[in-house]
C-alpha cells in the first residue's frame, strides 16, 4: 500500500483541485452552486490525476526517463516496487473510476442524453486519452515537449470553464482570464519537475521545454508563467471590480516569489524537489483567496 500511495503522487490532488475549485468559486460568485455536482466534480478530477499519474510512471520507465541514472524521487516501475502488469491493470482501474465518476456527474449536472451530456461526455474522453498518453503509448506527445500545451489546456481551460459551466450552463467569456491564470501556475509545476529531471529527460530523448531551451531559459519562462497568471488575475479583477476583498489573492504573492526564487538557486534534484509540492499548494491557497474575495 505503502508503494501504491507512493504511485499514485499525493501531492500532485491540490494543483488538480485547485483547477476545479476557480471554476466552482465563479459560479459560486454569480449565484451558480450544486453541491452534489461539485462532489462528483472533486471526485473525478482526483480519479484523473492519480490516472495520470500512473500512466505517467509507467510510460516513463518504459520509455526510459526513469532510468537508474534519473536524479528525482524513484518511481514504482522504475524502482520494482510495482510490476508492469499490475500498473498496467492499475491504469485500467483508474480510467474505468474516471469514466464512472464522470458519467454520473454528468447526469447530476445535466441529465442523461441531453446535448450538454454528449459534449462534456466527449471531453471527458479527451482527458483520459490525454492522461495515459503523456508518457505512455508508442508516441507519447510529454515526449515532445506538448506537456506543456496539455496542461493549459485541461488544468487551464477545460478544468475551470468547464467546471462553472456545470454550474452555470453557460460560457462567461471572462472567465478565460483566470482560467489561463490557473493554466499557467499549473504549467510552473510541470516546469520545475522538468527543470528537476533536465538531464535524465535529456538521455532519454524527452524534449521537454527545459531540455529544449536549456536550464537558464527555463527559468525566465518560470518567472514568465508566474508574473503572468498574477498579472491576469488582477485583470479580471479590474474589469469586475467591485470591492478591494476582491484582491486579497496577491496575498500569495510571496509564496510564488519563493518558488521562482528557488528554481533560479537551487540547481540539484534534491534541492529543487520540495518545491513541486510548494508550486502546487501555493496555486491551491491562491485559487481559495481568489474565490473568496469573489463570494463575498
Amino acid at each position: 500500500m505503502k508503494h501504491w500511495l507512493s504511485a499514485f503522487r499525493l501531492r500532485t490532488l491540490p494543483l488538480a483541485l485547485a483547477s476545479i475549485g476557480m471554476g466552482t468559486f465563479l459560479a459560486a460568485a454569480s449565484g451558480n452552486f450544486n453541491g452534489l455536482a461539485f462532489a462528483f466534480c472533486a471526485l473525478t478530477t482526483i480519479f484523473l490525476q492519480v490516472l495520470s499519474n500512473l500512466a505517467n510512471d509507467y510510460g516513463d520507465s518504459v520509455h526510459g526517463a526513469d532510468s537508474a541514472e534519473r536524479e528525482g524521487p524513484s518511481r514504482a516501475v522504475q524502482s520494482g516496487a510495482i510490476s508492469k502488469l499490475a500498473m498496467r491493470n492499475a491504469i485500467i482501474v483508474f480510467a474505468v473510476l474516471s469514466l464512472g465518476s464522470g458519467l454520473t456527474l454528468l447526469e447530476v449536472a445535466f441529465g442523461w442524453g441531453s446535448d450538454f451530456f454528449w459534449v462534456f461526455l466527449g471531453i471527458g474522453a479527451l482527458a483520459i486519452i490525454a492522461a495515459i498518453t503523456y508518457t505512455a503509448g508508442y508516441r507519447p506527445y510529454g515526449y515532445a515537449g506538448l506537456g506543456d500545451l496539455s496542461v493549459l489546456i485541461f488544468f487551464g481551460f477545460v478544468a475551470v470553464m468547464g467546471s462553472a459551466f456545470l454550474f452555470e450552463q453557460k460560457i462567461n467569456l471572462d472567465y478565460i482570464l483566470p482560467a489561463i491564470s490557473v493554466g499557467f501556475f499549473s504549467v510552473a509545476v510541470l516546469n520545475v519537475n522538468n527543470i528537476r529531471d533536465i538531464e535524465s529527460d535529456q538521455k532519454a530523448g524527452k524534449k521537454s521545454i527545459p531540455v529544449r531551451v536549456g536550464r537558464a531559459a527555463a527559468v525566465k519562462y518560470h518567472w514568465f508563467l508566474l508574473l503572468m497568471g498574477m498579472l491576469l488575475s488582477i485583470a479580471y479583477v479590474a474589469i469586475n471590480y467591485t470591492s478591494p476583498v476582491q484582491l486579497i489573492f496577491v496575498l500569495s504573492t510571496p509564496l510564488f516569489l519563493r518558488n521562482a526564487m528557488a528554481v533560479k538557486s537551487k540547481t540539484t534534484s534534491q534541492e529543487l524537489d520540495p518545491f513541486l509540492k510548494q508550486m502546487a499548494l501555493s496555486t491551491l491557497l491562491f485559487v481559495l483567496l481568489f474565490g473568496v474575495g469573489q463570494v463575498i
